[in-house]
């Protein structure tokens, strides 16, 4: 097949592909509308001080442009020319739906079609993908393992992972970070190719960065967590559970792993506080840090879909 051929096809597909991406958005909106209960949401956000409320919704945004700025580091990656005004946008909106509507949306669907709007290629699209991918997950493993490893967390009797199994996932996820550095600094291949998309592996300068920025980035979650959980808790417990919550959730592979986060947290604290404090303070949680950005997100999403279709209209010849 020709280059001409293959993207006559592709200009085919454009608009039939554009209209089920918007059908699926519709959908999923609709489906995650109806999981939540808006009245007890309102009521437990009603309940707690307008300070409190206002150092979480500081959180959450230092957590989402620290995870936007993942990107930032594809932008490197890539070599290509792309501004922060640019790239910030899109892993906000990218990070607000792939919280509430799964990876495959936020996480994939949204990048490709932000980013080829910005004139990246896909397979450049896809680097800055496995980037993002790496820097969270490393971020997490790293972070995770010094948590784990040191025992700020114990495990009730009767749950299926011990407190000494725990620490030993704890030394092994340090042990695979550490790996992925020596591999950074000391592997002499470093490039793959899978499927036609080539994978350079990152210097240990970056390396490093994917791993601060990624434990930064799991660190303000519980720090939003935390500040809406009863005070007597401590951050460091906080933090490991969430970290576990974590897992928990990719295991299921619910969307933003509704039902799962409360599962775990109860089953952990409950020893340490009442059950109505915790599920408050995970109610407020998820309306601050999921349901909140994914409207504004929404909002600006449609911003970048208005000044796209602008643009076109005024590039079309009369």
């Amino acid at each position: 097949m020709t280059a001409e051929a293959g993207s006559s096809r592709l200009k085919r597909w454009k608009k039939p592909l554009t209209i089920a991406f918007f059908l699926v958005l519709i959908v999923l909106f609709t489906l995650l509308a109806r999981r939540i209960d808006w009245s007890d949401v309102l009521q437990t956000l009603g309940d707690f001080k307008l300070r409190t409320l206002l150092i979480a919704g500081v959180l959450t945004l230092c957590s989402f442009l620290v995870y936007a700025s993942f990107d930032l580091i594809g932008r490197t990656y890539i070599r290509q020319s792309l501004t922060w005004k640019q790239i910030l946008p899109v892993g906000i909106i990218s990070y607000a739906f792939n919280l509430n509507l799964s990876a495959w949306v936020g996480g994939i669907a949204m990048r490709y079609r932000l980013y080829s709007r910005l004139g990246v290629s896909t397979g450049n699209i896809a680097k800055i993908l496995g980037l993002s991918l790496a820097t969270n997950w490393f971020g997490y493993m790293a972070l995770a393992g010094v948590v784990f490893s040191s025992g700020l967390v114990t495990m009730p009797p009767g749950w299926k992972v011990s407190t000494f199994a725990l620490q030993g996932i704890g030394v092994l996820l340090v042990l695979v970070s550490l790996g992925y550095l020596a591999a950074c600094r000391f592997s002499k291949k470093r490039a793959w190719s899978i499927k036609g998309i080539e994978i350079n592996l990152p210097s240990l300068r970056m390396a490093c960065l994917q791993l601060a920025l990624g434990a930064l980035n799991w660190s303000l979650m519980a720090a939003v967590i935390f500040t809406l959980l009863p005070a007597k808790l401590d951050y460091p417990l906080v933090l490991g559970v969430l970290l576990i919550s974590a897992i928990a959730g990719v295991v299921t592979h619910i969307p933003a792993g509704l039902g799962v986060l409360e599962a775990v947290f109860i089953g952990l604290l409950q020893h340490e506080a009442s059950r109505g404090s915790l599920l408050a303070g995970l109610i407020a949680y998820r309306a601050i840090y999921f349901i909140l950005p994914l409207l504004i997100a929404l909002v600006m999403y449609l911003g970048v879909e208005a000044k796209a279709k602008a643009l076109r209209v005024r590039k079309t010849p009369a």
